[in-house]
């Protein structure tokens, strides 16, 4: 190593102002783990909600928050083979969760929240929890992909199958739904964004959006959406919001849509009636990310179809309490942290 000296951001107790900088030793790697040297992270909603308690208020501190990461392995456990010094790596978030169906008690092993975070100089991570990181992208873009891509990837590709022609409606400009946006034009969907700024509507028609609906100015979106379609209703909507948002996204969709709940940015709770799901047999799923596996097949795609993550804005490492700051007040993208 160059250095001993291990940074990091620490939670010190609920509440930005306690979001403080740290130093600590390079931790060891055990035998099936990888050392790897944080290049750059990426911020997401969740964390701005465990920063202030909201998400798990039984928390212990000290605490290393932040999940998404992309980093150099420097160091490898004696038992390690799928990976080498030198490789470029992402971290699995549901670090229990290799392939098929999910593990009994989901995010128990979660980093970020159940696991020590990213925010970190250094970070160990099981071999078994690590993907390639795709080399199309700089650090600052790979950062991105472990939560935001994943989440849209799994909603739109891994929990249904993408038929072209199909119509998707995507709420707001964040890092998931900028994410679904791009995977929905690279298979032939039609997405409807919504959002309350005109500007980002426009950016999010050069990244693809069929049609755009500012929720201000026409706040019955759920019926400008079925306008659209000719009064049949979309076939997927992505739920970023909950609360009684979710009672429009139930009216836009038609007969036999399916409901992906993702966001929980207006309320913890879902509020819609029963009848409309057993008459249009609507399907609803919560999204929780997804598994390594299709994290590896996200990973081909973005590669493949030449995908390039929206990026808000990247700070420094001296910048991470304005980084949270500029998250809150509603980024079109992602926002980075470069650790160097």
């Amino acid at each position: 190593m160059s250095t001993d000296i291990n940074r990091s951001w620490q939670m010190t107790g609920f509440g930005l102002p306690k979001l403080r900088r740290a130093e600590g030793t390079v931790p060891e790697p055990g035998p099936h783990d990888l050392l790897v040297r944080i290049k750059a992270v990426s911020l997401n909603y969740k964390d701005r909600m465990i920063v202030d308690g909201v998400l798990i208020p039984d928390l212990t501190f000290p605490f290393v928050p932040t999940s998404d990461a992309v980093g150099e392995v420097v160091a490898v456990g004696r038992e390690v083979s799928r990976f080498r010094v030198g490789q470029r790596v992402l971290g699995q978030v549901i670090a229990d969760w290799p392939d098929g169906d999910a593990p009994p008690v989901l995010h128990k092993h979660t980093l970020g929240s159940s696991l020590p975070g990213t925010l970190s100089d250094h970070v160990l991570l099981r071999d078994d929890a690590v993907v390639v990181a795709p080399a199309s992208l700089s650090d600052a873009e790979a950062s991105t992909l472990p939560i935001a891509a994943l989440t849209a990837w799994f909603a739109l590709v891994e929990a249904t199958r993408p038929i072209p022609g199909e119509t998707v409606l995507i709420q707001g400009t964040g890092g998931v739904s900028l994410f679904a946006l791009q995977f929905a034009a690279a298979f032939g969907l039609r997405a409807i964004v919504t959002s309350s700024s005109d500007e980002k509507l426009e950016r999010a028609r050069k990244l693809g959006a069929w049609q755009a609906i500012n929720y201000r100015t026409q706040p019955a979106w759920d019926e400008a959406a079925r306008a659209l379609t000719d009064g049949v209703g979309v076939k997927h909507v992505l739920e970023m919001v909950g609360g009684d948002n979710a009672r429009r996204s139930l009216n836009a969709l038609g007969a036999d849509g399916r409901l992906s709940v993702i966001g929980l940015l207006g309320s913890m709770e879902l509020s819609f009636p029963i009848l409309p799901f057993m008459r249009n047999r609507i399907v609803v799923q919560g999204i929780s990310i997804g598994h390594r596996r299709a994290f590896e097949r996200m990973n081909q795609a973005v590669e493949t179809l030449a995908i390039k993550p929206v990026i808000d804005k990247v700070f420094s490492f001296d910048e991470v309490p304005q980084a949270f700051e500029r998250l809150e007040a509603g980024p079109f993208g992602k926002i980075v942290i470069a650790m160097s």
